[in-house]
């Protein structure tokens, strides 16, 4: 009877530690599959702070691209979020770290939008300048071409003044003449006979030419085609030169002036043949000349 109750006993006994031991069983399987999960769901929470990450870097590198000019804080930004992705995937998931990531990332994405603002607030200014600059620049190219016009036409109009400025002969004539005992002069056309060549010359009357003084040179050539006179020399201001017999000064006032002057005999009698007169203004330019013989 009491073997028997042990017997009992021993069956109940076995029975709750078959109970028990089920029950821990399922604790521990709920456990693991609850363990399971929530790996799974950090998983995929790192998941998206990586992908949020990573993200945020390209939007920073093609703003960085397109930025005309190395922007310092986006590099900085872009920098950084580097780190943090990094960081994020050598990490070992806990609700911690990625709620302390999910936080930053918000703030990273704040921080975002401030800068991407600032950039395109430079954006706007740079091509404004641009703009500006251009316009600036095709101004200035007008201008340029407007002011060379004004120096072509300048140059033109000096020119202009110059060539009009300049005196010019209406008359032009040489006489040989002998001297008489009265002090008379008449002309001959015989070299023993001539005692000196007189020289007439009529300047035209011009209104835009300076009043003054002025000299002109007289160049008189024999038969062969030497200088008479004292053979002065006389250089202009582009390098040209002339030898020639004298000088003839006058006083001009803007109106048309009756000039004449006398080269003497040399210390021979004049030659048989033909002589040539040149004359030329203070420029040295020639203003005419004159052919004439004598027997």
């Amino acid at each position: 009877m009491t073997e028997t109750k042990s017997n009992n006993g021993l069956k109940v006994l076995a029975g709750l530690l078959g109970v028990v031991l089920l029950g821990v069983i399922i604790y521990t399987v709920s456990l693991y599959q609850e363990k399971k999960k929530t790996e799974a769901v950090l998983t995929q929470e790192k998941s998206l702070v990586e992908a949020d990450l990573t993200s945020l870097k390209s939007e920073y590198d093609k703003a960085i691209l397109e930025s005309n000019a190395t922007n310092e804080e986006l590099v900085s930004a872009r920098d950084n979020i580097a780190k943090y992705l990094d960081s994020v995937k050598t990490m070992k998931a806990d609700i911690s770290s990625l709620s302390r990531y999910r936080r930053q990332v918000s703030v990273l994405k704040a921080e975002r939008e401030q800068l991407l603002k600032q950039v395109d607030s430079l954006k706007t200014s740079n091509t404004l300048i641009a703009m500006q600059r251009d316009s600036t620049y095709v101004q200035l190219e007008k201008q340029t071409v407007f002011n060379d016009s004004l120096v072509v036409q300048n140059t033109q109009l000096a020119d202009a003044v110059e060539k009009g400025s300049a005196l010019n002969l209406t008359t032009f004539n040489v006489d040989a003449v002998k001297e008489r005992n009265s002090g008379k002069l008449v002309s001959t056309s015989r070299s023993k006979s001539t005692d000196k060549l007189k020289i007439c010359f009529t300047v035209a009357n011009n209104v835009i030419a300076q009043a003054g003084d002025r000299e002109f040179y007289l160049e008189v050539l024999d038969p062969q085609g030497n200088v008479l006179g004292e053979s002065y020399s006389k250089t202009n201001d582009n390098g040209g030169s002339i030898t020639y017999s004298k000088g003839t000064n006058f006083y001009y006032e803007n109106q048309k002036l009756d000039v004449c002057d006398y080269i003497n005999k040399p210390a021979g009698d004049f030659q048989k043949g033909n002589y040539m007169v040149n004359i030329y203004d203070d420029g040295l330019k020639l203003l005419g000349n004159v052919t004439f013989g004598l027997k």
